[in-house]
Order: C-alpha cells, then sequence, then structure tokens
C-alpha cells in the first residue's frame, strides 16, 4: 500500500502543478487583487470548479462502494486506476492549450505567489496523510484538495499581500526618486479608455524624429510595470519618457501620476470599458481626468475634441489645453483634421491648425479613428517643437500597432486584418467601418464580441450586430452564449441567417472560415477574448 501512497502523492502533484499555474495565470491577469481575481472565479465558476467536482463527486462515490462492497480490496484498486486516469485527463486537458494573448512571466512576484500555494499544498497534503485512516481516504482527501485550488491561491494571495505592499513600496519610491532627479526628461502621460495604445506608439514614432524617446511598452500600464521601466530601462540618455497609464479603479491614475510627475496629459476617450469595477462612465470620466489633475501649472493638457466627455472636460481645465478633432468645427479645437481618404493602401488627410500650420499626412494604416490617435500625438509634437516636415516623416514612418487593424501577410489574395486587441464599442464600430469600404470580396468578421462592459454588455454586443449586418458578408461567431445578442442585432439588421456561423472556439472558427474564404475577400479578426474570460 505504500507504493499507492507514492504514486497517489505524484500524480496529485502533476495535476496539481498545472492547475496552480493556470490559476497563477488568472492571478496575474487580474494584477494580483484578491478582490477582482474573486470576480473571476465567480464568473468563471464552470471552468474553475466543474470538472474538478465531477471527479470529486466520482471518488466519493466509489469511495463509498470500497466501504460497502465484501470485495472491498478489489474495488480499491479499481477505484485508485479510475482516479489515477481521471487526473491524468485533467493534466491533458490544462496543457492542451492554445496559446494565450498575454502569456504567464514568471516575475518575482510571480514566483512567490506560487512558491505560497506549493508550501500550503503540502502542508495540507501532509495532513492528510497523517489524518487519512487508509488509501481511500487519502485519495478522496487529495481530490478534495485539487477541488480547492483556487481557494488556495487565495489563501496565498492574502497571507504575502504585505511581503508584497512592502516590495512593492520599495520598488515604487526608488523609481519615483529616479524620474524625479532627471530634471530636463519631458514626461508624458497618456490614458484613455481606448486609442491610448495606439497614441503611445504613435507619439514614439514621431518624437523620435527629433528626440531620443522612450515609451512603456506593449501593455506595462500598471504602477509595477512602469516601475520596472523606469528602473531597469529609463536613463539619462532619453529626452522623452511616454508613459500609457491604465485604470481599472478610482485612484489608479493618481498614483501613476504620483510616480511620473507628466507635464504633458493626453485624454484619447471616455467610454463604457472596465464598467464591472467602475460601475458608470461618470467613475471612468473622474479616474481618467486625475492624469490633468495631476499636471503642473505649466504643464499642457491635450484632449479629444470628438470625445463629449472629454470635451466637457477639457472646457473646465485651467491650463494650456490642446483640443483635437476630426468632426467638431468648434473654435475651441486647436488642431483638426480634414479630406480624410481611406483605402486599402492606407490612410491621406491634411492638418490644419489655428496657428496657421497646413500640411498634407500619409500613412499606411487604416481606419479612420487612427487620424484621430494621430492628431493627439500631431498636438503633442507641436507642443514640443517639431516641425510639420519631421511631423510627416514620423507619420509616414508609423507601423501598425500589434493586434489593433494590424494587416497580417495576405494569402491567396485574402486581407486578413487583426483587430484581436479591441474590445470597446467605438473601436469595433470603427474597425467594421473600414471593412465596410472594402467592396472587391465578401467581408467576413471572426469575433466573440465585447467584454467588462458591465450591465450594457448585452445591448451594445446587440448594437455591435446591427451595425455587422450593414458591413460584412459573413459572420463567424465564437461562442454560443456570448453569441446571442450579436445575433439579434444580426437579425434585426436583415442579415441572411445562412451567413452567420457560431463556433465554440477560436480554432473552430478558424476552421469554419477555411471553407468559405475566397480570393479578394476581406476577414477582420474583432476582439479575441482575454484569457481571463470564458468563451462560452
Amino acid at each position: 500500500m505504500v507504493a499507492l501512497y507514492i504514486i497517489s502523492m505524484g500524480i496529485f502533484a502533476a495535476g496539481a502543478y498545472f492547475a496552480l499555474i493556470k490559476q497563477l495565470h488568472m492571478a496575474q491577469l487580474e494584477g494580483y487583487k484578491q478582490g477582482q481575481y474573486w470576480r473571476w472565479l465567480k464568473r468563471n465558476i464552470n471552468i474553475s470548479f466543474f470538472r474538478e467536482f465531477i471527479i470529486l463527486v466520482l471518488t466519493a462515490s466509489l469511495a463509498a462502494v470500497c466501504y460497502l462492497t465484501k470485495y472491498r480490496i478489489v474495488w480499491i484498486y479499481i477505484y485508485f486506476l479510475i482516479w489515477c486516469g481521471a487526473n491524468a485527463y485533467l493534466v491533458i486537458k490544462l496543457k492542451d492549450k492554445t496559446e494565450s494573448k498575454k502569456p504567464l512571466v514568471f516575475t518575482h512576484r510571480a514566483i512567490r505567489l506560487l512558491a505560497a500555494n506549493v508550501f500550503f499544498l503540502a502542508l495540507w497534503s501532509l495532513l492528510s496523510y497523517i489524518y487519512a485512516e487508509n488509501i481511500v481516504t487519502f485519495v478522496l482527501l487529495l481530490t478534495f484538495l485539487r477541488f480547492l485550488l483556487p481557494f488556495n491561491m487565495l489563501v496565498s494571495m492574502t497571507v504575502i499581500y504585505p511581503l508584497e505592499m512592502l516590495i512593492h513600496y520599495r520598488y515604487f519610491r526608488q523609481a519615483q526618486m529616479k524620474i524625479s532627479g532627471m530634471k530636463d526628461l519631458k514626461v508624458i502621460g497618456i490614458t484613455g479608455s481606448y486609442g491610448k495604445t495606439s497614441t503611445k506608439y504613435f507619439l514614439h514614432t514621431i518624437l523620435s524624429e527629433k528626440y531620443n524617446t522612450l515609451m512603456t511598452p506593449e501593455s506595462y500600464n500598471t504602477p509595477m510595470g512602469i516601475t520596472k521601466v523606469i528602473r531597469e530601462q529609463l536613463n539619462k540618455d532619453y529626452d522623452v519618457f511616454i508613459c500609457e497609464m491604465g485604470a481599472r479603479n478610482i485612484g489608479d491614475i493618481k498614483l501613476l501620476c504620483r510616480l511620473v510627475n507628466p507635464a504633458i496629459g493626453i485624454l484619447t476617450s471616455i467610454g463604457p470599458q472596465h464598467l464591472e469595477t467602475f460601475k458608470t462612465i461618470e467613475n471612468v470620466a473622474k479616474t481618467k481626468y486625475e492624469l490633468i489633475q495631476a499636471l503642473p501649472y505649466y504643464g499642457t493638457a491635450v484632449f479629444n475634441g470628438d470625445n463629449s466627455y472629454c470635451l466637457s472636460l477639457a472646457r473646465k481645465t485651467g491650463i494650456e489645453t490642446l483640443i483635437y478633432s476630426i468632426k467638431n468645427d468648434d473654435e475651441d479645437v486647436y488642431i483638426r483634421a480634414e479630406d480624410i481618404v481611406s483605402s486599402r493602401e492606407g490612410l491621406r488627410f491634411k492638418v490644419r491648425t489655428q496657428d496657421g500650420i497646413d500640411f498634407e499626412c500619409r500613412t499606411k494604416l487604416l481606419g479612420k479613428h487612427n487620424v484621430s490617435n494621430m492628431l493627439a500625438a500631431i498636438s503633442t509634437a507641436l507642443r514640443l517643437g517639431l516641425s510639420p516636415d519631421e511631423i510627416k516623416r514620423g507619420i509616414s514612418n508609423i507601423k501598425p500597432v500589434p493586434h489593433r487593424l494590424q494587416i497580417l501577410d495576405t494569402n491567396n489574395g485574402v486581407m486578413v486584418i487583426d483587430d484581436a486587441f479591441n474590445s470597446n464599442p467605438v473601436g469595433a464600430r470603427d474597425a467594421l467601418e473600414t471593412i465596410k469600404e472594402f467592396t472587391d470580396g465578401d467581408r467576413i468578421i471572426v469575433t466573440p464580441g465585447m467584454v467588462e462592459l458591465g450591465s450594457i454588455e448585452y445591448e451594445e454586443n446587440r448594437k455591435f450586430g446591427k451595425i455587422m449586418a450593414e458591413c460584412c458578408d459573413y459572420a463567424i461567431l465564437v461562442g454560443v452564449k456570448r453569441s446571442k445578442p450579436i445575433i439579434k442585432g444580426l437579425k434585426q439588421g436583415n442579415f441572411p441567417e445562412d451567413r452567420i456561423i457560431i463556433t465554440t472556439s477560436l480554432n473552430e472558427a478558424s476552421s469554419k472560415l477555411g471553407s468559405i474564404v475566397k480570393p479578394g475577400d476581406t476577414v477582420l479578426f474583432e476582439n479575441d477574448l482575454p484569457d481571463n474570460y470564458d468563451e462560452m
């Protein structure tokens, strides 16, 4: 029987490891915040507990049989083999995952959290071994432990939280002191419900025509992410530091401003995003405006004049304010874009300012909404002394931001557009308007819809479907449950039902796509779900 105990522990350890890695990844995506991780557990209870619950019930039932039957020893071995097979199945399912959008990064914090989880699991396993009457009870306790792994993660996060805060504060202060000592450094903060990442990339490319510029990479827009960039990459060789600022809760932007002390703040948009935590758009606006409130008296605030919330905030701002627009003719607008021409080859538009500056820009980027993001960058570049020629050259050098209306390599004459990291109503509508103009072949969209919109999520996805009906010829939808509001919107737009294809995964959607796509078609991948969302 000793061998059975050893084998049981080995199988449990293997299964627990892969399950722990999954839970650790979700904890990292939720910012290691217990409240957000708990919300993820409740939202995804089916994938967090369902398979483990089935195995727990099966194990308990077989354990009862082992105690009740007169062929007890035979049933013990049958029970043990079935348990081994069930756990092997879980290991295979956990290993057989598609590539993550944001893969788990084994940072020092992630390793500490993993170590805490392993410690508590080892402790619970030891107690199970000590108090188990026999192998049947021991395996049953191990199965129960496996079922409670998410709660083990919560316990571990709570226990090491004080240590993490001490470490966080130490690194935060080091970065804060480092950047405050760079008196000649120009710090630019960018925030918004959407458009901030694209604006960051555009501004970095344009300013690099004159200045040595550093930007926060990818989606490094949290306190620890920005702290890491400052400590490891920022040095006195840089003239400009562009900092993207993300937020899920009131006060998040204020904290980031205490870290970097921006002199220029860009507010790209305010809209219904992360409403699960913000609850209302008014809270979103209040949080985004924290960037402007943190600017010094000599600072510059840059606002999107085509967003009603931004425009309202711009008109109450007491420091130098630059408003940009592609639609608004108000006299308060400092810079606007006119004569916008969009095609498969990219965008062409004219720039005019209140100061009489007038020049034409060309870029290979798609999407008229990108003109708005470029205006934000152009406004800032003019404020920092770049000439129209430098700006034009910078814009011509801009490359598509990964996963944001990015044209992928075309195969057999098919144009594939990756807009997978776009997840807001305005950006999704702009993407649809972009492909609407491509009439050479069929326009095919592959999407699971939008998430993190709180109580308005169903209605926004219905509207998404209705606009889709005007812009697409085929709709491949990912997720049976998530597709319902989109399908409702498609039908309201009189979209042909035989051209609505419902799938359960992105892999299945790609397979269906292969059976209908042909040369000359345009395929839009719109908003792949975040890793911490179920695709049902």
